[in-house]
Order: structure tokens, then C-alpha cells, then sequence
């Protein structure tokens, strides 16, 4: 091999390695710390996002955008050690009395035992619709990707891409599904000793504060809403912008059913379907669609 040959192979990589580093995304440009009187916190050049609890105060942030339908990825390390009491939230909303809301919520807990993770689905201000499941791993001990893929047919929670609850949508049965309003990507650390553990039994141990949940390698595979129109739609054809974009109109296949089977059975400890005495006036009507 020439020299100038032996050189281009070097520089290949190099240059590959500087594309993908400069189209890694920043949280400084993604999102807002809103509150926290600055216990949340962008470090690492913008690569990691942290927020703290302690006795005084807890911490959120949210993002720039706002969002009609994507595919929404962050990784999330939870509150270590024992973080009763403690909710990280991380959700989707828009604003209003009539809001919609896509949510996960990781309900803390003592020390070895494990975090309940907690979802639940808003459409024009009605909620109620909360599953709750425990992890196959210690969300504590390193990152873990958390995503949410909403289109106008379906949401699906997903853990490290495994599918955990899918919400359809069921407008047809008279159910309202989240469509029409643009939501903002949240998130807080924040004391919920009131109920998050064991119904509000257990306190939160401030001797345990400053208590942190971590962030990284966020993803919005997502249609932007701005100034009253959406980043995926041109005058001249709708849909053009979606061409490329599979989520839009993704489905779950055969194999993330069956995972999605195995989760429920294995993992879910608290489904609004199955709570009939919730429901004395009859379940839900999703609940006998499913």
C-alpha cells in the first residue's frame, strides 16, 4: 500500500468518528432546567443531564421543542440506595384543562427492593389508566433507554426496546386518544413520601440527600410543532415528510408481542383493567377491547 493510501485509511475513521461526534445531540440545546434552584444540572459538554432531591427543594427540566407524534429514546440512571419516597418523572403533556399526557414514573424505594415503574395515559384531561410493573434489572446500576413511540394509531412504552404496554387508539369505541395536541417532553426528581412507597408508609430518609437520577443519549425521531405547524407536513404533500420516517406508522410484529406477552405476565403488578371495584359503574371500554 502507497503511503497516501496508508493515510486515507487512517483518515477515513477519523473522519467518521468526527461526524458521528458532532451529530451527537446536547442537552444544553435540547432542553430547559426549569426549576430546581440549581440542583439540575448539564455536564459533561452537554452530554449528561443530572437532577437532585434534598430536604429543601427537588429539580425538573423540559424540553425546547414541542412534539406531535415521534419516537421519543432517553437513558435514565435512577436514585441509587434507598430512595423511598422519591419519584422520577419523565412524561410527555401538553397544556390545559383538557390536557394529554404520556407517562413514566419510577416510584423509589428501600434498599433491595425494587422500583415500581409506573405509566399511565391522559387524553382531553382524563387519566386513570395506570399499569405499574417491576424491571428485570436494577435501574440504578447503570443507564437503561426508556422510549415512547407515539403515532396516530398507537403508543408503546418500550424498556431497552422491549415492549411493556401498548395504548391504541380507539376513537371508533368512543375512547380519546392523544392527537391533536402538541406536547412537551418533562421530567423532575421530586418527595412524594405522601404515597409513592408503600402507599405512604415509608418516608423518605433525608440522612440518604442529596438524592440523583442521571440522563443521556436522548432521541426525538419526532414531528416538531411550531408556530401552529408541524415539522413533518408541507402544503404540497402531507405525508412527503413521513416517507422515510417508520415509526409513524409502526406496529408491533409477532416477536414484540410475544415480548410483550412475557412482560405483562411476568412483571406487571397493577393493570386499571383488572380493578373491577375501581370501576363498580363497568371497566373502562378499552379494557374490553384488548
Amino acid at each position: 500500500m502507497s503511503s497516501s493510501g496508508f493515510k486515507f485509511t487512517l483518515l477515513v475513521p477519523l473522519i467518521v468518528a468526527c461526524l458521528m461526534a458532532s451529530s451527537a445531540r446536547n442537552f444544553h440545546n435540547d432542553f430547559d432546567i426549569t426549576w430546581g434552584d440549581g440542583r439540575g444540572k448539564i455536564v459533561n459538554n452537554g452530554e449528561v443531564l443530572t437532577l437532585s432531591l434534598d430536604k429543601a427543594s427537588g429539580s425538573g427540566f423540559q424540553s425546547k421543542n414541542e412534539y406531535l407524534f415521534g419516537k421519543i429514546d432517553m437513558q435514565l440512571k435512577l436514585v441509587p440506595g434507598n430512595s423511598a419516597g422519591t419519584v422520577t418523572a419523565y412524561y410527555l403533556s401538553s397544556k390545559g384543562s383538557t390536557w394529554d399526557e404520556i407517562d413514566f414514573e419510577f416510584l423509589g424505594n428501600l434498599s433491595g427492593d425494587p422500583y415500581i415503574l409506573h405509566t399511565n395515559v391522559f387524553s382531553q384531561g382524563k387519566g386513570n389508566r395506570e399499569q405499574q410493573f417491576y424491571l428485570w434489572f436494577d435501574p440504578t446500576a447503570d443507564f437503561h433507554t426508556y422510549s415512547i413511540l407515539w403515532n396516530p394509531q398507537r403508543i408503546i412504552f418500550s424498556v431497552d426496546g422491549t415492549p411493556i404496554r401498548e395504548f391504541k387508539n380507539m376513537e371508533s369505541f368512543g375512547v380519546p386518544f392523544p392527537k391533536n395536541q402538541p406536547m412537551r417532553i418533562y421530567s423532575s426528581l421530586w418527595n412524594a413520601d405522601d404515597w409513592a412507597t408503600r402507599g405512604g408508609l415509608v418516608k423518605t430518609d433525608w440522612t440518604q440527600a442529596p438524592f440523583t437520577a442521571s440522563y443521556r443519549n436522548f432521541n426525538a425521531d419526532a414531528c416538531v410543532w411550531s408556530n401552529g405547524a408541524s415539522s413533518c407536513k408541507s402544503n404540497a404533500s402531507p405525508s412527503s415528510a413521513l416517507t422515510n420516517s417508520a415509526w409513524f406508522s409502526q406496529e408491533m410484529d409477532s416477536a414484540k408481542q410475544q415480548r410483550l406477552k412475557w412482560v405483562q405476565k411476568n412483571y406487571m403488578i397493577y393493570n386499571y383493567c383488572n380493578d373491577a371495584k375501581r370501576f363498580p359503574q363497568g371497566l373502562p371500554p378499552e379494557c374490553n377491547m384488548s
